[in-house]
């Protein structure tokens, strides 16, 4: 295939009121989740099936479900995430998901004998796609504070396990860029044969935390937020890949401003 365009959920904060706001940008991909409840759900797959396309979902299905949980205890106790994570496979396979994206993994600071977690981890998530036939696509994330230690583990890690187990990985750019800094060629590269979809957002940095943006050219000589062309040119090597628009509401973006950015990315890709 070629590279495929997505908007994600984030954009809506999975709002079922807003859901015909994820077609609006003419996308034929959609990445998802968190939603309320399964009405919402089963309301999203309606409208998916009118509109045509592919979709993914961004575990987990349901709000309140665990989101960090696979290796270590943040919400709830790993036993019990990856209980829910076999749940979710098993009804996405169903529904006819194209992938399933789950935060993997995610450290919340240092960590003991971090290697041996991820693959073990990444046992039980190849266990998981070869049960139910849905791929599993594995996110990197900061853990607590911006902590790089996840990124900077799984950089550690032989990328050739990732083929051994036969996984995806999903690069978030204002993740790693925020991780790595000016480095973040370095950490990506390998993981270029396995990437399967790309986060795409800008970040602005505040004094309790930070807010995705929309990506968009402009933003690439503005103090404060980081300079994503060279990142895309990368990204866009290599094999085919889902690029999402992964930026949240909280800074109100224009639909101009969300459109232009749109047709940036596509122009880079082309």
């Amino acid at each position: 295939m070629p590279h495929i365009l997505g908007m994600s959920g984030s954009t809506i904060l999975s709002n079922p009121e807003q859901f015909s706001e994820l077609f609006q940008e003419g996308l034929s991909h959609i990445e998802i989740g968190e939603f309320p409840d399964d009405r919402a759900f089963q309301n999203f797959l309606q409208l998916k099936k009118k509109h045509g396309g592919s979709f993914g979902v961004h575990s987990p299905l349901l709000r309140g479900n665990s989101k960090y949980d696979l290796i270590e205890e943040v919400a709830m106790p790993p036993e019990k995430a990856r209980k829910l994570f076999d749940e979710e496979a098993a009804e996405l396979a169903r529904a006819g998901a194209d992938y399933m994206l789950v935060h993997f993994p995610y450290f919340k600071n240092t960590a003991i004998g971090p290697a041996k977690q991820i693959e073990e981890g990444l046992e039980f998530l190849h266990n998981v796609q070869e049960t139910y036939g849905i791929p599993v696509v594995c996110e990197p994330k900061l853990g607590i504070h911006r902590s790089a230690k996840g990124i900077q583990y799984l950089h550690e890690f032989p990328s050739s396990l990732w083929e051994k187990y036969g996984l995806s990985v999903c690069i978030d750019i204002g993740d790693y860029q925020m991780a790595v800094g000016e480095e973040w060629r370095t950490y990506i590269e390998p993981l270029l044969p396995f990437t399967k979809v790309v986060h795409l957002h800008n970040v602005r940095l505040q004094e309790n935390g930070y807010i995705w943006v929309p990506i968009h050219p402009k933003l690439e000589h503005t103090e404060g937020a980081f300079e994503m062309q060279r990142c895309l040119e990368l990204l866009a090597s290599g094999t085919d890949k889902y690029f999402i628009f992964e930026h949240t509401p909280h800074t109100n973006p224009s639909k101009k401003e969300v459109s232009e950015g749109i047709q940036w990315v596509r122009d880079l890709l082309s």
